[in-house]
């Protein structure tokens, strides 16, 4: 159970394809009764075969119990989200696409423990396509959004560790969590900075365990060793589950716990 006067969000990293999002969906509701959940978000970037979201994705998602469905680099690979973005506001984009991108980047929601924030922002090291400086978006959006509530998480999609440790350095004190995503790889690092802000800098993947990154080990291997091109696709069998558990002090802000997800689920088929 959550301390009194905390929050407790659940947030799940990258899903990839068909048997993360399946599993994900089926295990949501589950997992907030079990953990005492009260609000859950999901990036949900690689969901639609590995590359991008749908409407009818994220419509899933959100009825599965999704709160707020992240994304990243891979926004607009499938061509309707542009139109459906503008329709639905629990569905973020990074905050540091230029201004006039269809979407936001952060969404203000309501719970029966208060207001929560989220934020989603993408770097600009080893990643595309180049993007506004998040440092500086992150800093304005923030200012903004504490005027409505201390409670905040941030979904830094970002590929160098040492840029997503800089925003959660950078951001300490000011936002209650900030979690990595893109890299698809969780990591043990879980801890909760100085000023209060919990940090883990990627919160891993949704999706196949016996893969690479989630998709077909052999046309990868045939691309490294080759250098030719190759069409990857996303794997299937058993499914782990990774994010992170946040607990934040409702008042403050200031997050008192966090834990990592990694969950089995083994295949059915």
């Amino acid at each position: 159970m959550p301390p009194e006067g905390a929050v407790r969000i659940a947030f799940f990293g990258d899903v990839v394809g068909e048997p993360g999002r399946k599993a994900l969906a089926a295990r949501i509701k589950p997992f907030k009764a079990e953990k005492a959940v009260d609000f859950v978000i999901v990036n949900g970037e690689n969901s639609a075969g590995g590359r991008g979201i749908t409407s009818k994705i994220a419509i899933g998602l959100l009825r599965a119990g999704a709160a707020v469905i992240t994304t990243g680099d891979h926004v607009w690979d499938q061509h309707e989200t542009a139109n459906y973005i503008d329709t639905e506001p629990r569905l973020l984009r990074p905050l540091n696409f230029p201004e006039g991108t269809p979407g936001a980047g952060s969404v203000v929601l309501p719970t029966d423990k208060g207001d929560i924030a989220v934020v989603n922002a993408m770097g600009r090291t080893f990643i595309q396509p180049p993007l506004e400086n998040p440092f500086l978006a992150v800093d304005a959006e923030i200012a903004r959004l504490r005027e409505k509530t201390p409670v905040i998480f941030v979904d830094f999609h970002a590929e160098a560790t040492s840029e997503k440790i800089g925003m959660g350095r950078y951001l300490d004190g000011k936002v209650s969590a900030v979690v990595g995503t893109h890299t698809h790889v969780q990591t043990a690092d879980e801890q909760i900075f100085p000023g209060g802000t919990a940090f883990l800098c990627d919160a891993g993947m949704c999706g196949p365990t016996e893969s690479i990154l989630g998709c077909t080990p052999e046309p990868i291997l045939k691309r490294f060793e080759t250098s030719m091109p190759a069409r990857f696709t996303v794997a299937k069998g058993t499914v782990k589950l990774c994010g992170a558990i946040i607990d934040v002090d409702t008042a403050s802000g200031r997050a008192v716990g966090i834990e990592r997800i990694a969950e089995v689920i083994h295949a059915t088929s």
